[in-house]
């Protein structure tokens, strides 16, 4: 049997593939269905995005005598747990549908984000935002990015994009309200509002996100990892791996970068703000784009010129401020398709009834990079006495590999003929 990602090789295939399982690829409960996705990932992957400006803020406030490399664990373990938990929770979405994740997810992000209001202690952090605020997070994102996949195969990028710009409208709502709302209130009450903000969304897509075909022999499933066996498969979460490696590197850093080269906080925290500014069209164009040109091949074009960026004009820049929020705009614009396209790769090597569980696998194995990745990077900050430029190094040769890394899965998914479209 033909997988759907051997059936999108051509437009006709793909008809054809929309044909024998019945996409709707449209319609009223269709784009309920993202739009009730689009509500799970404000509160998930907004709070994802505002990990620069939660770094910078804890780092001067809550933390202000830890090392950059010590806070780092807190944010890159959020990621982690964001993606980690998918194992359990894709197998859980595709034997009895979304409800029963996506429901107690809504209520544990709700109590992390009103704990985190309350920290301020390390561990306090760590187990309200990181853990807490992660898994949920992880039970809010598997179920939106998934579902889509039941209803879209044509228009499966263009659809999973419009969702996914929710993560870069979290990621400038988010910062105003901590910009604006902290030095005013306080950091506590932005965070519960936030937390306000974060329940009504939650209870819509409650109430709208489902699937369509169910698969009684993903219960009790965990990692796959006799999928990795299948090399398209196994090359495609490798190369997702990477480039969710290198992605949250800015996102992290760029608002500490900012207060190092001598900008003001408020100018430093807004340098999120205009990330996620670029991230809102950067996820929803490179949809729309992949669905036409091939969603491997959109990324490896992304993932080049996100590593030309870095290495080129966040390395160059120096304390060039206007140089800087360019390249925070641009990279938030260009590095929108490696959280938007990613799911949509995944559901390219796999059966739709399978999607819960490959996305969980393969974002579990994710899940080591986006870890260790902040960490890491904080540790060359340290070990270069401060600086950045070893830092902006490593997330720029991340996206370098990550760009042969897709190259190699899409050759060995359709061949390496340059003008396939995959």
């Amino acid at each position: 049997m033909k997988t759907e990602r051997d059936e999108s090789a051509s437009p006709l295939t793909i008809v054809e593939t929309t044909m024998r399982h019945g996409y709707p690829e449209g319609g009223l409960e269709a784009w309920l269905v993202v739009l009730g996705a689009w509500c799970a990932m404000i509160p998930s992957m907004g709070l994802l995005n505002c990990l620069g400006i939660l770094h910078a803020w804890t780092s001067k406030h809550q933390l202000q005598d830890y090392s950059e490399s010590s806070i780092g664990w807190i944010f890159g373990a959020y990621s982690f747990f964001l993606y980690a938990a998918g194992a359990q929770t894709g197998p859980i979405l595709d034997t009895y549908g979304p409800n029963y994740v996506i429901f107690p997810g809504s209520i544990g992000m709700v109590i992390a984000l009103i704990g985190f209001s309350f920290s301020q202690e390390f561990y306090q952090i760590f187990l309200s935002f990181s853990v807490l605020g992660g898994l949920s997070a992880c039970a809010l994102f598997i179920p939106a990015v998934s579902c889509i996949g039941h209803w879209f195969n044509v228009r499966r990028g263009y659809a999973t994009g419009i969702a996914c710009t929710a993560g870069g409208i979290g990621g400038v709502i988010f910062p105003v309200i901590i910009l604006f709302a902290a030095p005013r209130i306080g950091f506590p009450w932005a965070m519960r509002i936030i937390a306000l903000i974060s329940a009504v969304l939650l209870l819509i897509s409650c109430l709208t996100l489902k699937t369509r075909v169910l698969n009684e022999k993903s219960v009790g499933a965990s990692v796959d990892f006799r999928a990795l066996r299948e090399k398209k498969y196994a090359a495609t979460t490798t190369a997702i791996f990477l480039v969710e490696f290198a992605v949250f590197i800015p996102i992290t850093y760029i608002s500490s970068y900012g207060i190092h080269i001598g900008m003001d906080d408020t100018l430093a925290y807004a340098l999120s703000i205009f990330l996620n500014l670029g991230a809102v069209p950067g996820r929803f164009l490179p949809g729309l784009v992949a669905d036409r040109l091939g969603r491997f091949n959109v990324m490896v074009g992304t993932s080049i010129i996100c590593a030309a960026l870095t290495l080129a004009l966040w390395l160059a820049s120096g304390a060039n401020m206007p140089a800087v929020i360019c390249y925070a705009v641009l990279f938030g614009f260009w590095s929108g398709a490696a959280i938007s396209l990613t799911p949509v790769c995944i559901s390219q090597v796999c059966k739709t009834e399978d999607l819960g569980k490959r996305s969980g696998t393969t974002f579990t194995i994710v899940s080591v990079g986006t870890l260790t990745g902040i960490p890491i990077a904080g540790a060359i900050q340290q070990q270069n006495q401060g600086e950045y430029w070893g830092m902006i190094v490593f997330g720029g040769v991340l996206y370098a590999a990550s760009a042969v890394a897709f190259a190699v899965a899409r050759g060995i998914c359709v061949g390496w003929k340059v003008k396939s479209k995959f």
